[in-house]
């Protein structure tokens, strides 16, 4: 990957429906070219898919709420199909150190978060839930930036 690569990726996470034709003028290759370049990062699996990011507030889902879980045992399938299946965990993490998961959760209302708490609490792996309320977001990156740093 070069740095007209790079130039493209930065251009796509700015706005992914930017034309071909712009790309082209920014980084000063043919549209061809610019083409033939983003089927390779594609290809290459560098770029995993093109999205649109909604805004949870315009569809009343302000309540955004970091959970750290200590589980015991080793069967996690429970906690995992669960997880999968709610659309208000919009992230599921297993991590080292004090938990074992985290989760992200998005919901409307700390009625919706404490029914999927509760349900969690329930399961026999889970030993300890800990759960933060986020008051707000002063830093949201969706994704890597391909700068070299």
């Amino acid at each position: 990957m070069d740095h007209i690569d790079k130039s493209i990726l930065s251009l796509l996470q700015e706005n992914a429906r930017i034309s071909l034709s712009e790309i082209s003028g920014t980084v000063q290759l043919s549209v061809s070219a610019v083409s033939e370049r983003l089927r390779r990062l594609e290809a290459s699996g560098l770029i995993q898919k093109y999205t649109a990011i909604l805004d949870p507030h315009a569809f009343h889902k302000d309540v955004i709420v970091l959970v750290g879980l200590q589980t015991h045992g080793s069967d996690y399938k429970e906690l995992s199909d669960y997880v999968m299946s709610q659309a208000s965990v919009t992230e599921f993490y297993k991590t080292a150190g004090i938990f074992d998961f985290q989760l992200k959760i998005i919901t409307n209302s700390t009625a919706t978060l404490d029914s999927i708490l509760d349900d969690i609490r329930r399961m026999q792996c889970v030993s300890r839930i800990e759960s933060n309320l986020v008051l707000s977001v002063d830093k949201l990156v969706y994704s890597i930036t391909p700068s070299d740093n």
